[in-house]
């Protein structure tokens, strides 16, 4: 079996596959302060609880954008699974053309995502990844990254609100039944998610035009993905777990 773990700013996801099927994943909050003890320790009781015999686990690939849980991690991993992790990187195979000035400075769930879109759904394609930060990246029939933007995500305008304005509460990210609303609470949800909305609509429009691929397939992942598009209106493909899919290829290309 093989282990993956996405380690993001928010949240750190894990998934074990069973050949090329997913049979369990995991979500929690990334915890930057974890010994590596307390690291390897957390992983196993995930797996007691579940049921898994973490002996059998044979391998880990790891996909991460926050450097300083890097330490704890790997060494949790080495010390309680007696395993050497993969780590993802710009030197690895990834059947993807990176076209921008600087290839290594992509960030690792970027490239992950945009080799999952690739070898499972094809290009042209916009591949949307709605998390700490939100990406929109395009991946061309070339299987070329050309173009990408990155916005910031709803959790973090959420945050400033609540931060930078004194009398505003911090609310729960929820779209409304509708943008007419009788208080605060659902005057920030609304704004929040109907500005997203917005933002993605005109983004996946400007793109298409711009590079004349209207018919790129829009691809979301990424836990607020189902907040932007309830009612299945904007993406083509929603996929929860592509970050999971492109790291198992992603070490299957690279063992």
């Amino acid at each position: 079996m093989l282990l993956v773990i996405d380690v993001g700013n928010t949240n750190l996801v894990l998934g074990v596959y069973h050949g090329n099927r997913l049979i369990k994943s995991w979500r929690m909050t990334t915890g930057a302060n974890r010994t590596a003890d307390e690291t390897g320790i957390f992983i196993h009781e995930l797996f007691d609880t579940a049921g898994f015999d973490c002996k059998r686990i044979q391998a880990v690939i790891i996909s991460s954008v926050v450097p300083d849980i890097m330490y704890s991690l790997t060494q949790g991993i080495r010390k309680y699974f007696g395993i050497e992790a993969m780590i993802v990187s710009s030197g690895m195979k990834t059947g993807i053309v990176v076209k921008r000035d600087n290839p290594a400075a992509v960030g690792a769930d970027r490239i992950v995502d945009l080799v999952a879109a690739n070898e499972i759904y094809g290009g042209p394609a916009i591949v949307i990844d709605y998390g700490t930060a939100n990406t929109f990246d395009v991946i061309n029939e070339k299987s070329e990254f050309i173009t990408g933007l990155i916005t910031p995500g709803i959790g973090i305008c959420a945050d400033a609100l609540y931060r930078r304005a004194a009398q505003l509460p911090k609310v729960e990210i929820k779209k409304p039944k509708s943008v007419i609303v009788k208080n605060t609470v659902g005057s920030i949800q609304a704004g929040l998610v109907m500005g997203h909305i917005g933002q993605t609509k005109h983004i996946i429009k400007t793109l298409k035009e711009e590079l004349d691929m209207p018919d790129m397939k829009v691809i979301a992942t990424g836990g607020l993905a189902k907040v932007i598009d309830p009612n299945k209106e904007i993406f083509d493909i929603l996929d929860p777990v592509l970050t999971l899919k492109g790291l198992q290829i992603l070490y299957h290309k690279n063992k």
